[in-house]
């Protein structure tokens, strides 16, 4: 049996900064959980894009919506929006980007092990 952990955003285990967002990573039971905060402005496409070098966001996300709206269009044209309160699973293969004045805030499950990491 696993011991016992808890562990809090407040203090994550690293913090990565890139334009116009920030990801902070725990690190807990084998897993890896981050908590991203996209700022109004925020796309994939022209804030990650550079650092990870691919045509379009490789990492497979599974995720919970905690505020504001991000609009999400996957390589095949399929578009649609992701709200608070909203869970969703996205394979690798898309765009994404903030929509409106509010940050949106995702805590990923999945997908954020080398999310904007220079390679």
């Amino acid at each position: 049996m696993k011991k016992t952990e808890v562990k809090n955003f407040g203090q994550p285990d690293e913090v990565r900064e890139f334009p116009k967002g920030r990801l902070e990573l725990i690190r807990i039971g084998g897993a890896t959980v981050g908590r991203a905060t996209f700022e109004p402005g925020w796309r994939w496409a022209t804030s990650v894009q550079p650092i990870a070098k691919t045509k379009s966001c490789d990492a497979p996300h599974f995720q919970y919506h905690v505020s504001g709206l991000m609009r999400v269009r996957m390589d095949d044209g399929a578009e649609f929006d992701c709200k608070p309160g909203d869970v969703s699973l996205l394979p690798s293969g898309h765009d994404a980007w903030v929509v409106g004045d509010e940050a949106a805030v995702v805590v990923d499950f999945q997908g954020m092990i080398d999310y904007a990491k220079s390679m």
